[in-house]
């Protein structure tokens, strides 16, 4: 009698051994690349070539079932008028249903003579915290009302994210706020958006360096809570004290337009940090950027970062080293 329950149960133990292999594979199989979309300056789209503008989202939107989020890193218009914050509206709203996005203000979107003021005004009246804070995976806002500071959340790759949105040269207070929405999220890997915050040379903004936010009109007399900050102070402020910091993604700067950086926070995390920037001014830069965006392959199971650089307007890659490269042995 004993030997027949013990064969039984040895039988039912391989059976549930072999259950549970299956399942981890059928869940590793399950992990599936994602993509996140970049769009960086669409500013002179929107004073220019709306048609280039409308492209972009009308193939984001085509595409949208392998497409997990949309970051715009600012400078959605040029002069921060109503007619050039129509397009933007009329372009960013193809995606609503279809993929979730977010904005955030650059420079030329805040007040009335490039970010003379913090007046964001326009900004929210075009891209309303009413509508968009009953977008799927929205979770709150560093001021109820206003949309320049939130963060969302969303599953991808087997992985839970957070998609912090900063406004241009964030002050001490955001950083604050971000900082705690950031430690009440420890089990989410964290992306952070904003307009300014990498440099052309591979380094993070900071003293020295042309267009960075302490050299615009709001950061004058701006003091304490209100001081603002550039990217090497929003790496020792915010990104470097979390260990699950993951992505930074900033626009602005011109000269070629790209940066690449990844570094180590005091958590021992590695930290991938990119700017991308098509805008007129850039170098070889066309009607304002022809239409190119980031894609971003992110590829858990493999450890894999694929950037690719596309334009559908003009239906062409970029295939120079800075835009278009693989990140691998990526620790997720």
């Amino acid at each position: 009698m004993y030997m027949k329950l013990f064969h039984a149960l040895k039988v039912n133990v391989n059976k549930l051994a072999a259950c549970v292999l299956l399942l981890l594979a059928f869940s590793a199989c399950s992990v599936k690349p994602f993509k996140l979309i970049l769009l960086p300056d669409t500013q002179t789209y929107s004073r220019l070539h709306p048609e280039i503008f409308y492209a972009q989202t009308e193939w984001i939107a085509g595409n949208a079932d392998s497409v997990a989020f949309v970051l715009h890193q600012g400078d959605i218009t040029d002069d921060n008028v109503d007619r050039q914050w129509q397009v933007a509206q009329t372009a960013l709203t193809m995606l609503d249903g279809k993929v979730p996005y977010t904005v955030v203000p650059g420079n030329h979107d805040i007040g009335e003579k490039i970010a003379d003021t913090r007046n964001t005004s326009l900004f929210n009246q075009y891209f309303p915290y009413e509508k968009y804070s009953k977008m799927n995976g929205f979770g709150g806002a560093f001021e109820t009302g206003k949309m320049e500071n939130v963060w969302h959340t969303v599953k991808a790759g087997g992985e839970k994210w957070l998609i912090l949105s900063l406004e241009f040269g964030p002050r001490n207070r955001v950083l604050d706020w971000a900082n705690k929405v950031v430690e009440g999220h420890p089990r989410h890997k964290v992306i952070v958006n904003t307009h300014a915050y990498m440099y052309s040379d591979d380094t993070r903004m900071g003293e020295g360096d042309d267009w960075i936010p302490q050299v615009y009109g709001l950061a004058k007399h701006a003091t304490g809570g209100d001081a603002v900050n550039n990217g090497d102070q929003i790496w020792e402020k915010l990104i470097s004290r979390h260990p699950n910091m993951f992505f930074v993604f900033s626009g602005h700067v011109l000269h070629d337009g790209t940066g690449t950086l990844v570094s180590e926070g005091v958590n021992g995390n590695k930290v991938y940090q990119m700017l991308a920037n098509y805008q007129g001014g850039v170098d070889g830069s066309e009607k304002g950027g022809n239409g190119f965006l980031r894609i971003l392959t992110i590829d858990p199971r493999n450890h894999r970062i694929s950037v690719q650089t596309y334009s559908p307007y003009v239906n062409q890659y970029k295939t120079d080293p800075d835009q278009q490269f693989v990140i691998k042995n990526v620790d997720f």
